[in-house]
């Protein structure tokens, strides 16, 4: 067996150029399927990441019907039974309190409808970097009155720091809620809508604003392992089945899973087109390799090589060029991964403007997962066999003398 392992590895290096094209056909294909594959999926991950960090969280749990018809009514209380229960599940690793409604703010003569978050100030901070964003004045405090108010909001309200805003809406059954708020800063969301139209507030403050005290709309769950929402969402639908909801991120946004599954299977067909182009490319150097060898063969089998032992050679052949292609592929496009991952390209112009749009930031990401390498791996590997199939059926079926002649 080593003996036609070495056999079949020097035979691939008597005809270098040609063994030299096979190998970069495989490569590049590998190399190509890898950057495209890591583009798309870090797509994904970052369109996923904005929903969670600043609206749903990966599970949220909320009173029964409330996704259904979202109205300040429709809380329930903040209870220690319920929080408990959460701190038992060892994958979530933080839950975010929210009040959220509806309210007019109103400042001079300018008024504009607008959404109200109440949240805890530090929790809100570690789950969606809120700090970072404020590009004036200074963060919420848990206890404190002051609001965080979009750009684009301040400026169609004509308020900066130190200014007040009037909200008016209707609390909790029915209570007219009214109020003035100071505004602590002035934030920078990366997307268009949060600017125009989001205050966040303390959540105690929303809870007197909205005649509330001790209610919530839900609670952001954040999770270490995501894989494992679905157990944990289950789990966490045992508690108080009567009177709570728990829903997933992708129950609550189904047609965000609906655009990414669609955009995914556009993303396999331009791989299947990728492959199916390299995997011509493979055969056609194969099949050239193998009618250049036709006398080769001949002679081999006339000076007593078994035709089996002859097709594994070959076949072993086609083997080492798809993995030594798999493997300097995987060397070339993994470092070029790892610098776009960190260093996402950035958009600009129109392109980052659509982007913003849909809440996302306008960057290109890559995403690092192993689960892909080892599909394309997987993938270029099979497209190498499939090739090697055309030798194995010239050997078994081609005659002996017009082989040796040259004629066959």
């Amino acid at each position: 067996m080593r003996t036609y392992l070495k056999m079949a590895w020097r035979n691939l290096w008597r005809n270098k150029r040609r063994t030299i094209i096979t190998l970069l056909s495989v490569l590049f294909a590998f190399f190509l399927a890898l950057l495209m594959r890591s583009m798309q999926l870090g797509s994904y991950n970052m369109m996923i990441e904005s929903i969670v960090k600043t609206t749903t969280g990966y599970i949220q749990i909320h009173a029964l019907g409330y996704w259904d018809n979202k109205t300040i009514n429709r809380t329930f209380l903040d209870n220690d039974t319920l929080n408990d229960a959460i701190r038992r599940d060892d994958n979530i690793t933080l839950m975010i309190p929210r009040l959220e409604s509806f309210a007019l703010a109103s400042s001079g003569n300018q008024t504009k409808g607008i959404a109200v978050i109440g949240t805890n100030p530090e929790k809100e901070n570690d789950i969606s970097g809120l700090e970072k964003h404020v590009v004036r004045g200074h963060y919420l405090t848990k206890t404190g009155n002051g609001v965080l108010m979009g750009e684009d909001l301040a400026k169609y309200l004509q308020v900066d720091v130190g200014d007040s805003v009037v909200l008016l809406s209707q609390g909790y059954h029915g209570v007219t809620a009214a109020g003035e708020f100071p505004v602590a800063g002035i934030v920078h969301f990366n997307t268009l809508e949060m600017n125009s139209s989001m205050i966040y507030m303390p959540l105690l403050a929303a809870q007197r604003f909205y005649s509330a005290p001790g209610r919530l709309t839900s609670l952001s769950l954040s999770l270490k392992d995501k894989n494992k929402m679905k157990a944990d969402a289950a789990y966490l639908g045992t508690i108080d089945p009567d009177d709570l909801e728990v829903m997933t991120w992708s129950q609550m946004m189904p047609e965000v899973v609906q655009a990414i599954q669609g955009d995914n299977i556009g993303g396999q067909v331009m791989l299947g087109i990728l492959y199916i182009v390299v995997g011509f490319g493979i055969f056609g150097t194969i099949m050239m390799m193998t009618l250049e060898r036709k006398r080769e063969f001949g002679i081999m089998v006339a000076v007593g090589m078994r035709r089996s032992r002859l097709e594994f050679i070959v076949f072993a052949e086609s083997l080492c060029i798809a993995v030594v292609g798999i493997i300097c592929g995987g060397a070339l496009s993994i470092p070029v991964i790892l610098y776009l991952h960190y260093h996402p390209i950035e958009l600009t112009g129109e392109l980052a403007q659509a982007v913003l749009e849909y809440n996302m930031e306008p960057v290109l990401p890559f995403a690092l997962e192993p689960g892909f390498f080892l599909k394309q791996s997987l993938v270029v590997f099979i497209l190498s066999i499939l090739a090697a199939l055309y030798p194995l059926a010239v050997i078994r079926r081609f005659r002996l003398v017009p082989a040796l002649q040259g004629k066959q």
